[in-house]
């Protein structure tokens, strides 16, 4: 696990340039998905919490026609579709629909919801940014 988490993170700290062919092959290719320091509604992204890191990574299967319940995270996260469509709305009424091989970097201490309207299950990974011990997704009441 270590090896893959040294490994993903040269990928991305290097520009794509940087990346020479390899001894057995053409050189790996690197696309940015998303870079920012706002989540998708605008909002600046808080600084990191203290404490001892942990990066929690999930695939999540939402099924057609599933509205997730109203939560938010206190972390930073972001995520990849890969399949399907989801449509994430804000509490304020702001609104993202993703399409497979869209990228989110998703609000922080914002209440929201996904929904899948389409009529095939959304999978989307999601990489959390969060503290030991503390939750990465808390439901709203």
């Amino acid at each position: 696990m270590r090896i893959l988490s040294t490994f993903l993170l040269l990928l991305i700290a290097l520009p794509p340039a940087a990346i020479a062919d390899g001894e057995d092959g053409p050189a790996a290719e690197v696309e940015t998905l998303a870079r920012s320091t706002s989540s998708w509604d605008g909002a600046r992204l808080p600084d990191y919490p203290r404490g001892r890191p942990e990066v929690t990574i999930l695939r999540i299967r939402v099924p057609a026609g599933t509205r997730l319940p109203l939560h938010h995270h206190p972390v930073i996260n972001a995520g990849v579709l890969l399949e399907g469509e989801l449509t994430v709305v804000g509490s304020e009424g702001s609104t993202l629909h993703l399409q497979a091989g869209d990228a989110i970097i998703e609000m922080v201490d914002t209440p929201h919801y996904g929904m899948n309207q389409g009529s095939a299950d959304a999978v989307i990974i999601v990489f959390y940014a969060g503290v030991e011990e503390k939750p990465i997704t808390v439901t709203e009441p």
